[in-house]
């Protein structure tokens, strides 16, 4: 029975009581504001009823809903949301626990008052929140996995900025760990656009910033130390001693840069009082609201403190970022960038050798449709089973579920491994040091250290390099953009094999499908290819990761095994097929953008 479900007796005998509306409240519409004292009983928690209109646009994407703050902070957005997806998975939360944390960004710990109360007004019998309601989102898919959870809700505008002007996110992973389906994400839509009541929990709120369990009748909140579930898989995976040891070398340096987010904690655990490397080896290692006022998206212009400490005179072996949630990485050497598409390839090429966690080998490999084809070659050579798959985790979710993927990655600083169901930013540092580690088994302390570069190298002298980038026009005008695409697809629909785009020969043009190879579901119109018959790529793709208007993402790849030219700087050798790319697309005509926000 649906908890707002009453006898008709109950109801006839309740009254009109005033009730707090869940968000701010303008001061001039708290008297209209009132709610029926109609009551259920759940667990021993009274339960209220409070009444709520839908408000447009509450679409879930590939990574939960993102909006900017000041919308989340309207009376009842965000509990419509999370009352719809309660209503979407229905009555199987009934007694169950749902996990609960975030980035530490700007409302949350306010957010998780409210979704306690409506986990205890919908049915579930415990939520287990991180402390300070802070939890990476790699770590929350560990807690579901290791809990047995029936799933959890994530805080989390991932790689945007945080604060009141800027945004915020939420989204739920299943019971694997991993990002809800489509079936639900649909669901919850639908749910959103005729909410009617809220089922609110009438209970105070949890003091979020003691570790411990507090009962509201046979309803409890259990506060957790965020690192501690994640840091026991970690140690499932990584050969812990093998790493402390390593960082022990006197020739070997680090930086880890937590960019004022989530991870500032779990790498001063992991990395200092695990690993002993120094507490000065962690920037910028408290979570902020607003992150100090930065953009915590890990790549070479938002982390642009960490790439000048990377390229000075005297710079670290190897340096690290990670974003707001704990997801995304990036990994550089000494003046030295792997770029992502490389780095999930290099992990999968050293994977057996280096990380005990695969030492009986990869069941397979995939990366998402616009990342480099890298990895393919490694999974060639390694004869392995290799998927192509659309944009989001979920996707590689239901391969790994299956046994099919040990290994994944996307070319957005996404990088992970089947022990969790979600990207890890940790996990792909760890797997950096591990293959470091690894390859200076044999070399004294103090004699030539193998580098991040070497390693890189080694690997392009076997396999060949795909030179990538990517373009990333922000907050371009929804409606500019979707003319530029409506414009690609007519020049895909006009096309045919052997047409010359510059000097490029055109192999297929295509906007890419994918057939779930697990359940048979179908992604269409995930992104515009044009594929050369020298293997060079350039793909478009309208990006959902933004809160306002349309990011516009172009990618470009060449491939080559030309010793001479393994060196080079990626942007001068791709330098012909982008202005292929930006001449075909008439990028600049449609949305009035010359130049990139981000050149990855």
């Amino acid at each position: 029975m649906r908890l707002t479900q009453t006898t008709r007796g109950a109801r006839a005998a309740t009254r009109s009581r005033d009730v707090c509306v869940f968000g701010p409240v303008p001061a001039r519409r708290v008297a209209s504001v009132r709610v029926s004292a109609a009551m259920a009983a759940v667990s021993g928690v009274t339960v209220k009823e409070v009444p709520t209109k839908p408000y447009e646009g509450q679409k879930t994407g590939t990574s939960g809903l993102r909006k900017k703050t000041k919308e989340f902070m309207q009376p009842n957005y965000l509990a419509n949301w999370v009352q719809s997806l309660f209503a979407a998975l229905g009555d199987e939360v009934k007694g169950k626990s749902l996990g609960l944390g975030g980035d530490g960004r700007y409302y949350g710990k306010e957010a998780a008052q409210i979704i306690i109360k409506l986990a205890a007004g919908n049915g579930f019998k415990r939520v287990v929140v991180g402390q300070d309601a802070l939890m990476a989102t790699p770590a929350a898919s560990a807690l579901i996995r290791q809990r047995k959870l029936y799933g959890g809700l994530i805080m989390s505008a991932s790689h945007n900025p945080g604060g009141p002007e800027n945004d915020f996110g939420i989204k739920f992973n299943y019971s694997g760990g991993e990002p809800a389906p489509e079936r639900i994400t649909d669901k919850i839509y639908g749910e959103t656009t005729k909410v009617a009541v809220l089922n609110m929990a009438d209970i105070p709120d949890v003091d979020l910033s003691k570790i411990g369990v507090t009962k509201f009748g046979d309803f409890e909140v259990e506060v957790v130390d965020p690192v501690a579930d994640y840091l026991v898989v970690l140690k499932e995976v990584f050969d812990f001693p093998m790493l402390k040891t390593f960082l022990a070398r006197k020739d070997f340096s680090l930086v880890f840069d937590a960019m004022h987010a989530v991870t500032g904690p779990y790498a001063k655990r992991i990395l200092v009082e695990e690993l002993g490397a120094p507490a000065s080896c962690v920037k910028d290692g408290v979570p902020s609201p607003d992150f100090n006022g930065g953009h915590p998206d890990p790549n070479l212009t938002y982390a642009e403190e960490l790439v000048k400490i990377m390229w000075a005179d005297k710079a670290p072996a190897f340096g690290a970022a990670s974003d707001g949630d704990g997801d995304r990485n990036m990994v550089l050497g000494d003046k030295f960038f792997v770029n992502p598409s490389d780095s999930v390839a290099i992990i999968a090429a050293n994977a057996q050798a280096c990380i005990p966690y695969f030492k009986q080998g990869l069941k397979g490999v995939a990366r998402s449709m616009p990342t480099s084809g890298a990895l393919d070659r490694v999974a060639a050579d390694l004869k392995l089973p290799f998927f192509e798959t659309p944009t989001g985790w979920k996707f590689f979710g239901n391969l790994m579920d299956a046994g099919k993927c040990s290994v994944c990655g996307e070319e957005s600083f996404g990088t992970g491994g089947d022990h969790i169901r979600e990207k890890d930013g940790i996990f792909a540092v760890l797997a950096w040091l591990s293959i470091l580690a690894h390859a200076n088994k044999g070399v004294p302390d103090g004699g030539k250290l193998v580098t991040v570069a070497d390693v890189a190298t080694k690997h392009w002298q076997k396999y060949g390099r795909n030179f990538f980038s990517r373009y990333d026009y922000e907050e371009c005008a929804s409606a500019d953009a979707d003319k530029m695409v409506a414009h690609l697809r007519d020049v895909i629909a006009k096309s045919k094999k052997g047409d010359k785009f510059g000097e490029f020969v055109l192999e297929k043009a295509d906007d890419f499908e994918y057939v779930d190879p697990i359940d048979g579901s179908k992604a269409s119109k995930q992104g515009l290819r044009f594929v050369f018959s020298d293997g060079s790529r350039i793909i478009f793709r309208l990006s959902g990761t933004g809160s306002s208007g349309a990011t516009v993402r172009l990618y470009i790849e060449q491939y080559t095994n030309d010793p001479a030219k393994l060196q080079l700087d990626a942007q001068k050798a791709l330098g012909p097929i982008i202005q292929v790319a930006l001449e075909m697309s008439q990028l600049e005509k449609f949305t009035g953008r010359k130049e990139p926000t981000v050149i990855t």
